[in-house]
């Protein structure tokens, strides 16, 4: 890392992001951090067995129509708004600059807490994958720590480099998974092939709040497509259309492997076979039906994809640092750019360092990895993404009240509202079922749940001190450099 720095030093003077990154570049980036082999691996099972059991598919469904009717109004807002940072850039211009600028510091809240949760997830896998192959047992962590290096050394580089990675990561996940789905198919499933998951009546049973809680938290990650507004090539026309794509082709995924899961042990069975091994269901399906080759390829990937998902939000959150260094809400040296690699490579350390250390605090204070790191911090980015979508809808609404642009109602008007009530909906069963989620009470539920109301303060209160303080410096103060 010392060597790129001396070889190619950041430059201070060049503060805009750069590259040619094109609607597919752009999927890639963000269907991997939706890790589709992780949904389908370890919530899919998981909301099957305590959420709405063979109904559980068709909550893709319903979260995937709700974010298309989200995404109308944030690919309108790209285009009238050209600027990199995203929701609290639009949330500022809809809703006022203080609670845009808590909208930036929920953003910081959302990916660090998501992040860290695969880390954690990420680390307990490498260790129990190695111990199977026979390597002496070695404290999760440090696989973690391992992960977080390398991570960071993509983040510093050329973001066109994540993006090759990440293609080729989220190709072969996608492979394996449609080849296992397929052979479901093929092999007529275990009790015939059928569209119980997609109907109303199993939907219903269980708990639909659980299973929709976890439908939305797969797809963390897409929205995040207007963050590389300044790497896009012809960006108002690249975003909407890798935003639109991003969210059909995680819902199509989904819906499908998942519908394709209940099949292959059908709608009598799904659920006994979920309660009896969540953790292993996949690799129990993949040997059923792909066998040991099949199953083992399936192992090794389940790994990548959790790699693909981290370094997507890596790149994510150091790109939200930038946009706020370069406005006054985070040290000014964050919104550097890199001489040769023209990325966010200042900002990529920083990240780096600070999730190193608060993992390790996270560590000393006996955290488990898998429920409390990935359970506890997976449950808080998922009602904060789903706060910043519904504040970014309403934000849209108003917006473009301002302006009143005619023959612009649906875009503007309708399908933002819409988004907005059923995100709200969503906001409020995810605070339901919160405290089974995280598998406490309203106590430990409550402790977790207040840290995003905090986030928001601490934004507003920044805000107010900065308009007394520097109020030139108020006035750009949700303008990234664009």
């Amino acid at each position: 890392m010392a060597t790129e720095v001396s070889l190619a030093p950041i430059s201070t003077d060049n503060r805009k992001l750069s590259g040619s990154l094109g609607v597919s570049g752009i999927v890639f980036m963000v269907v991997a951090a939706a890790a589709p082999l992780t949904v389908i691996g370890g919530s899919t099972p998981v909301a099957i067995m305590i959420g709405d059991g063979v109904g559980f598919p068709l909550n893709f469904v319903i979260a995937a129509a709700i974010l298309l009717l989200f995404s109308v109004g944030l690919s309108t807002m790209s285009r009238a708004v050209p600027k990199p940072g995203a929701f609290f850039t639009y949330i500022g211009y809809g809703l006022g600059r203080p609670l845009g600028v808590g909208a930036a510091w929920l953003a910081l809240l959302t990916y660090t807490t998501v992040q860290l949760a695969v880390y954690g997830y990420i680390g307990f896998s490498l260790n129990l994958t190695m111990t199977t192959l026979g390597v002496p047992e070695a404290p999760w962590w440090l696989y973690s720590l391992a992960v977080i290096a390398l991570v960071g050394f993509l983040g510093y580089r050329d973001v066109q480099l994540s993006a090759k990675v990440l293609a080729v990561f989220l190709t072969a996940e996608v492979g394996v998974t449609l080849a296992l789905s397929a052979s479901v198919i093929f092999q007529g499933g275990a009790e015939g092939l059928s569209l119980a998951p997609f109907t109303i009546p199993a939907w219903s049973s269980g708990s639909p709040g659980i299973g929709l809680m976890m439908a939305m938290a797969g797809f963390i990650g897409f929205e995040s497509t207007a963050i590389f507004r300044d790497e896009a090539k012809d960006p108002d026309k690249t975003i909407p259309r890798a935003t639109y794509a991003a969210v059909i082709a995680i819902g199509l995924l989904y819906s499908f492997a998942s519908w394709a899961m209940v099949m292959a042990w059908g709608p009598s069975q799904v659920v006994d076979v979920a309660t009896a091994n969540a953790g292993g269901m996949l690799m129990d399906t993949a040997m059923r039906y792909l066998g040991v080759v099949g199953a083992t390829v399936m192992q090794g990937l389940l790994l990548t994809s959790l790699f693909a998902c981290v370094l997507s939000f890596h790149n994510v959150l150091t790109r939200y640092q930038h946009a706020m260094g370069n406005v006054g809400l985070l040290p000014a040296r964050l919104g550097t750019v890199h001489g040769r690699h023209g990325s966010p490579a200042f900002s990529s350390l920083v990240q780096s360092g600070t999730a190193a250390v608060v993992l390790i605090a996270l560590t000393v204070m006996g955290w488990d990895p898998v429920m409390q790191i990935f359970t506890w911090l997976s449950g808080i980015s998922t009602i904060s993404i789903v706060t910043l979508m519904a504040l970014t809808s309403v934000a849209v609404v108003v917006y473009f009240a301002k302006i009143n642009i005619p023959g612009t109602a649906w875009s503007t008007k309708i399908a933002p509202s819409v988004a907005a009530l059923g995100l709200v909906v969503v906001a409020a069963v995810i605070v339901a079922y919160f405290p089974a989620l995280v598998g406490g009470g309203w106590e430990t539920a409550g402790a977790l749940l207040v840290v995003v109301p905090i986030a928001i303060i601490i934004g507003v209160v920044q805000a107010m001190r900065v308009r007394k303080a520097r109020p030139e410096v108020y006035n750009n103060i949700i303008d990234s450099i664009s």
